[in-house]
Formats: C-alpha cells, structure tokens, sequence
C-alpha cells in the first residue's frame, strides 16, 4: 500500500488538537509544575495547531508527492516554530525526535514496530532538550507509553507488528489504533503515579498537566485512525480539589521569553550558560540552521541580544508571568474577536480603562512601558486581533515594534494621551473586526480635544509663570497659567468651544478635590469629573 493521503494525515492530527482542546481549560487548571510560565493546555495546544496548520498548507497532496521525509521535516519545524512554555517545546521535540525516526526509515510502512521506534526516539529527544529533567512530568508519561508500545510488539502476531504493503488503511489504521490504545491505558497510570514522583504535585493534590495532556493527545490520534465516527479511549478527568486549589511555584524571574533563531553552524548547548546567567527553566533545542529559545527572565532584551550577531531572531513572544493566573484572561477565544491594550498611570485610569475592556499595560511614572512590556500584553489580551492604544507621543514607536514582533494580530491606534485612551475605548467592538475597530477608534481620536493642567516644573524662560504655578495646555499649546483654580477654569472655557461636553480626570496630587470642582468649572460647560490618580498632572482634560 502506498503511503496515505496528507488528508488522512491531518485527519488525526486535527481529532488530536480537538481532544486536547476539549480539555485545554482542564489542563490548565492542573499547571503547578515547574513554574507559570503560562497555562500548560494553551502552550500545548498552540504547538498542536501549528502542526495542523503545516498540514492545511499541504493538503490535496499526497506523501509520496510531497515525499515522507520533507513531510515530517516540515511537521517538525512547524511544531517547533509554534512551541510556547515548557510544555509547548516538549511537545515540539517529541514531535521531531518521532519525526527523524520516520525520515531514517522512508521505505518502511508505519506499522507498529516503526512507531515504536518513533516512540522511542521522540522520548529521547523530549529528555535530550531538557537540562535537568526530573521524574512526575510529561518526560515520564510519555516515556511510560513509549515503553508500553516496545512491550506490546512481543505479544502481537507477526502479521501486526510488520506489515504487509498489500494491507488496506482500514487495516492499518485498526492495527495501530489498537497498539496506541494500550500506550494510552499505561501512559494513564503513568499520570496517575505522578504525584508519588513529584512532591510539588503531590502536596497541590493534582497530577502532572502536561502528562495529561499527552493522554489526551493520543486519545485523539486513536479517535482519528478510527474515521469520521471513531470512538476515542476513554480518558479520566483530572481537576483540582476544591478544597486546596493548586498553587503555581512561582520562577524568580518576570517574562516568559521564547523566541526563534535562524542562522548557520548553531549549537544549542553553546548558549545555555549565558542563558542561565540571565534566568531559569532555560531550554535551547533545534539544529545548526534553527533554534528554538525559551528562557524565564527580567531582562528579554538581554536574551535576544545573545544572538544578534549570530543570526535572525524572529517569532518572539513575552509572557508576563506575575499576570498569569488559574482563569488567566488569555484564553483563546474567550474575549470576543478584538480586544485593547492601553497604556496608562494611575489607580484610577487603569480602573476605567479596565472597565471599557481594556487590558492595561502600567507606564509607570515617566508613562513609558519597554517593548518588550507592551508584547507581553498584547498576548495576554483574550482576543483574536489587538489594538494597542499608547497614551503618548513617546511610547508610540515601541508600540508598533511590540505590534511587529508579536505572533498575535496586532496594530496601532496613535492615541497620544491617556484622556484620549479613554474616550477613544467607548467605541470599542469586542465582536467586530480589527480593521472596523480601528477606524471607529481612529474616527473618535480626530474628534477628541486634550488639555491638561499641571505644575510648572521650572520658571518661564519667558517669565510668565514660576516653578509650582499651574500651567494649563490646549493640545501642545499653554493657554493659562497661574493659580490652579483660575487657570484650570480658563483652560477648561477654552478647551469646551464647540464641545458638547469635558471630561476630567483628577491627578494624585491635584490641589483641588473633586467636591470642589464645581465651583472652577465656566457657566455653560458641562463637565464629567473622575479620579484618575496620574502622576505628574493635576488634571487631565478631554473634550468632545
């Protein structure tokens, strides 16, 4: 028989994605090991996808078209150009340790001694990619199944363990389902045994994720060689006690960076000691032309720079760790199709912000958030597309280099002030498109005046105002100054001209409260007052 259609490929593949999604939350809610570097389900899941999006690329061909070796080839790099996390690259080097074991045998039908030689391979290189592997993980698990598919070929008749060219794909596929069938039974007990392994595990009262979540993958590979209807192996659930929810062992360090390197003459083991030097839960895997590199630090910018002169660095994706929590907002799908990420200073911004559907990057004092902190929103935005919002002249340039290395859809929306941030969010559409909301967005900002009020922060080189004098601006323009209430009431008259109202936001320090504001505001110009709690400006003005 003739190697199978890509189609049938993808077949198992995607059942094996599905599977494994059915239960992603539930994987998720079991990651306590080795550290939250992200949700285990998501990381795993996304490195599947990849996979199944290489074969969608292919599909309509035919293997021996294509050839088997490029093939998996191809599958390889795709699952490792998709891993994320630990467990995301784990998964990726099962992936190819399987898949140069299938390109070292292109004359062999893939019958049940083949695949355990697969097996065998891949748990080798899943071993191989970590420095210090430790027992009670998915290393474990899989190796269990490995293990449990080389038993089995001793106990199957000979017609099974090698087949006959002259075998159908029903043949086939019902063969090797029955094999992996049993690899799921022992790889369950191999999950079940995890906690005895791993004291983490077994003080949180849960089992290893990642282990579950090979199981879980492999259910549906038996589910896909079964066809349309095929019963997958029943796998047991695995949550959390209620009781004592796991509890996720934290890293020393902030970002969860991965990224791709593409060069020539690359050794993985080259660059673990200065990783190491920068963080922890180091992995480095791939070959001479391509890396994989996933490093747990403070300082991304450092691990990138490692190899600037050695070659491309592309794909790079940041995970704010101290974010990441057991309902992190980052599930795929659950935040609508576009969502924002705005940057902002202030207890109070931030809370409105949030509550227009925002997800809030925090600049700090000078309001002026790093690129690698802003690609760390954009992916914990739980949306399809982002648009990035960022509050300032200065911060616009980082944005859109955050946009351009992110893997999620992601552009820029030149909001240069936190007030027009805020305004422009009223019109986002969760459900619509990036593209639509963009234009609303950008169709609000040119309707939107600034102003602001704020503390001299030295003397006038014309002399008009001293160091501590209030300081009003219309767009970038001072049109008063003087005491606080004064210019904060002539700037407000100014600003409201043909505007039907004003919003204002009151800084931390803003030397007139709220309750008082009244009184400052012209005869005839309605305002909106909010606690913004900015630093800097006594207030923030917007008009519409």
């Amino acid at each position: 028989m003739a190697d199978p259609s890509i189609a049938r490929f993808r077949r198992v593949v995607t059942s094996a994605y599905a599977h494994l999604e059915e239960r992603r939350q539930e994987v998720n809610d079991l990651n306590v090991f080795p550290v939250a570097d992200g949700d285990t389900g998501d990381n795993m899941a996304m490195t599947m996808r990849a996979v199944m999006e290489e074969l969608d690329r292919l599909d309509g061909m035919a293997v021996d078209e294509v050839g088997r070796t490029r093939l998996v080839q191809a599958l390889a790099r795709a699952a490792l150009m998709g891993a994320r996390g630990n467990s995301g690259v784990i998964l990726s080097q099962i992936v190819r340790g399987a898949a140069e074991e299938l390109a070292s045998r292109p004359g062999e039908l893939v019958d049940p001694v083949l695949v355990a030689s697969a097996f065998a391979s891949a748990a080798d290189a899943a071993y191989d990619s970590v420095r210090d592997p430790a027992e009670g993980t998915m290393l474990t698990v899989f190796r269990e199944m490995a293990h449990s598919i080389a038993r089995q070929l001793a106990h199957l008749e000979a017609e099974k363990q090698r087949l006959d060219r002259g075998v159908s794909e029903e043949q086939q596929d019902a063969v090797l389902a029955e094999v992996l069938e049993q690899a799921i039974a022992d790889g369950q007990q191999a999950v079940e045994r995890t906690p005895e392994q791993l004291e983490v595990l077994r003080e949180s009262g849960v089992v290893d994720a990642g282990g579950y979540g090979l199981v879980l993958i492999l259910a549906g590979v038996v589910a896909g060689l079964r066809g349309e209807n095929g019963a997958a192996p029943e796998v047991s659930h695995h949550t959390p006690p209620q009781a004592s929810l796991p509890q996720h062992e934290d890293s020393r360090y902030r970002y969860c960076t991965n990224f791709i390197v593409s060069g020539s003459g690359l050794d993985p083991r080259e660059f673990l000691p200065r990783l190491e030097g920068l963080g922890d839960s180091v992995l480095v895997v791939g070959d001479e032309a391509t890396l994989k590199v996933h490093v747990h630090t403070d300082n991304p910018e450092a691990a990138v720079a490692l190899f600037e002169d050695i070659g491309e660095v592309a794909n790079l994706d940041v995970g704010d760790m101290r974010e990441q929590i057991a309902e992190r907002e980052a599930r795929l799908g659950e935040g609508g199709r576009t969502g924002a990420l705005a940057v902002a200073a202030g207890p109070g911004l931030d809370r409105l912000m949030s509550e227009l559907g925002a997800h809030v990057v925090h600049g700090g004092e000078t309001l002026n958030p790093s690129t690698y902190e802003l690609l760390a929103g954009i992916h914990q935005v739980p949306a399809e597309e982002v648009l990035v919002l960022p509050s300032s002249k200065n911060v616009i340039m980082a944005a859109e280099r955050a946009c351009e290395l992110s893997e999620k859809p992601a552009r820029v929306v030149a909001a240069t002030s936190q007030q027009a941030t805020l305004l422009a969010l009223i019109e986002l559409d969760p459900e619509a498109e990036a593209g639509e909301n963009a234009e609303r967005l950008e169709r609000a900002l040119g309707e939107i005046r600034c102003g602001g009020v704020a503390p001299a922060a030295r003397d006038d080189a014309q002399g008009r105002f001293r160091k501590g004098d209030a300081v009003g601006f219309v767009e970038d323009e001072i049109v008063a100054f003087g005491g606080a209430g004064s210019t904060l009431a002539t700037t407000l008259a100014e600003l409201a001209t043909e505007a039907e109202i004003v919003t204002v936001l009151a800084g931390e320090d803003a030397p007139i409260s709220l309750d008082e504001l009244d009184t400052h505001v012209p005869d005839g110009v309605e305002v909106e007052a909010h606690e913004g709690g900015q630093p800097s400006w006594w207030w923030l003005l917007a008009a519409q």
